[in-house]
């Protein structure tokens, strides 16, 4: 699966985008494989998270992001830059096998496991299962991150953790220390 020609034109912008106007300091970003599959999993605290995180990686990025954001006209922008149309109101296959395919591919996928904005800054929603059983069925490790910080000020932060493998079956238990993880990460 090749990266769009609208992927490779916008990302750039996006690049100048951040660094003029949120600064961020990026954190552990050594510990984002440069090539083969991987998830990222972490906090979601603000609309702008999607481009800071594109702006992090020379890798391009596939977010599983709700389907309300790809009607028309800014769907078709949505599925050339390679999101991942997600329905929060039920299970959603589609959206599992599509980002499958990403990974299959050797490509990075996002997801945010609280599935929408913390609604009270600094303190995480529950957790959904999407990555860790994502990262099961695919053996695949998971990239866990939080973001920190005043978003227009100087003390944004990003920080990447080390690699989170998805250790035997237990998924709510694996959940749970996902979740632990990213706390972590925000301290």
């Amino acid at each position: 699966m090749k990266e769009s020609r609208l992927y490779r034109i916008v990302r750039p912008l996006i690049k100048i985008f951040v660094k003029l106007f949120h600064r961020p300091t990026y954190i552990g970003l050594d510990n984002i494989p440069s090539s083969g599959k991987i998830i990222l999993a972490g906090t979601h605290t603000h609309m702008h998270d999607c481009i800071l995180l594109i702006s992090s990686t020379k890798r391009p990025i596939h977010f599983l992001a709700k389907k309300e954001l790809f009607k028309f006209p800014t769907g078709l922008i949505m599925k050339h830059m390679g999101l991942i149309p997600v329905d929060r109101s039920r299970k959603s296959p589609e959206s599992i096998i599509e980002a499958k395919k990403y990974l299959d591919d050797d490509k990075v996928v996002l997801i945010f496991p609280e599935g929408t904005l913390e609604k009270e800054k600094g303190k995480l929603l529950p957790f959904k299962m999407g990555a860790v059983k994502l990262a099961y069925d695919t053996k695949t490790n998971i990239i866990p991150f939080a973001i920190s910080g005043n978003y227009f000020g100087k003390d944004l932060t990003i920080k990447f953790g080390e690699p989170f493998k998805v250790k035997g079956n237990d998924l709510d238990k694996e959940l749970d220390r996902l979740k632990d993880t990213i706390e972590d990460l925000r301290k």
